[in-house]
């Protein structure tokens, strides 16, 4: 379905309701990523609750400024995986250790419990998980800072 012929709002209980160019209303759908990591705004899914699509948008720079806003408010307040921009310092370099980051939400610290819960994502994104199961993204380890690169080096 092409993007242009939707309009979507916020219902009366908070939810999103999605309008269609021939006037059909599907309330309560949710946005789902096709490719999360590696193409964060192109191919979203608009889903029921039964996870049937009504409506696939290509990429969200092609929807109005509104719309846009309202689609990823709804995605970030769904989805928590904060980006490391920065790796201060780790207290070990055996596992478990504690990571001290920078990322796109703020500073924080979290336990690596083992190497195995850092994982390839493509070429050069990674995942890292902590031990209460957050997940925090490395959109790219060859950009990143010499510092962090130096120590994601060391657990690679």
């Amino acid at each position: 379905m092409a993007t242009s012929i939707f309009n979507l709002t916020r219902d009366s209980f908070g939810g999103l309701a999605l309008t269609l160019e021939d006037g059909q209303r599907f309330e309560g759908v949710s946005p789902v990523r096709a490719f999360p990591i590696q193409s964060p705004d192109q191919g979203i899914s608009l889903v029921l609750h039964d996870g049937k699509e009504v409506a696939w948008i290509d990429d969200m720079a092609d929807l109005p400024p509104g719309v846009r806003a309202l689609l990823q408010d709804e995605l970030d307040g769904r989805e928590f995986m904060p980006e490391i921009v920065h790796i201060a310092s780790v207290s070990s370099f055996a596992t478990p250790c504690t990571w001290f980051v920078k990322t796109d939400r703020g500073t924080t610290e979290f336990v690596l419990k083992d190497e195995g819960d850092i994982r390839r994502i493509g070429d050069a994104s990674l995942l890292v998980a902590d031990n209460h199961g957050i997940h925090f993204l490395v959109r790219n380890m060859f950009t990143i800072d010499k510092h962090s690169r130096k120590i994601l080096d060391r657990f690679l």
